[in-house]
């Protein structure tokens, strides 16, 4: 459905801890570093980013006001355990980890910001103590969603 996310930073080498300690728990890791960027993926092959970099126009990084980054995690405690990383390094908290049923009655997820204030969300879409293996629609089977 994309290709990658950018989010701005204002520090590069603070952005990476931050984002390989909180990405880790979702199966994420730093795939490619070039000059003033570093892009996240589950391999090395080419697939969707999620991609931090320093403005290319040199102007200070900044936030966007009622956007954020929805990460799908394959386990409730994969959510735990980004939200945890996110605040050990530094993250502000925006939702702890839990469900919200308001979406869908097994939807679990947590919030954060990151070291720039970008919003960053992680969730999971699978029932307590399982996985997402295929998609999240086999774990919705019977939702009613008019977003799904």
């Amino acid at each position: 459905m994309y290709s990658h996310i950018t989010l701005g930073n204002n520090d590069l080498a603070k952005a990476k801890e931050f984002y390989d300690a909180a990405l880790a728990p979702l199966g994420l890791s730093a795939v490619m570093e070039f000059d003033g960027a570093v892009a996240y993926g589950p391999s090395a092959e080419p697939g969707p980013r999620l991609s931090i970099c320093t403005p290319f126009d040199g102007g200070a990084a900044s936030f966007g006001n009622g956007t954020h980054v929805a990460l799908e995690a394959p386990t409730r405690a994969a959510v735990d355990a980004f939200h945890a990383a996110a605040m050990a390094q530094g993250g502000s908290d925006e939702g702890t980890p839990g469900l919200r049923p308001q979406y869908t009655p097994n939807y679990y997820g947590a919030y954060v910001r990151d070291l720039d204030g970008n919003k960053l969300q992680s969730v999971c879409y699978a029932f307590e103590g399982t996985r997402i293996i295929d998609n999240r629609r086999q774990a919705l089977k019977g939702v009613t969603s008019t977003w799904l």
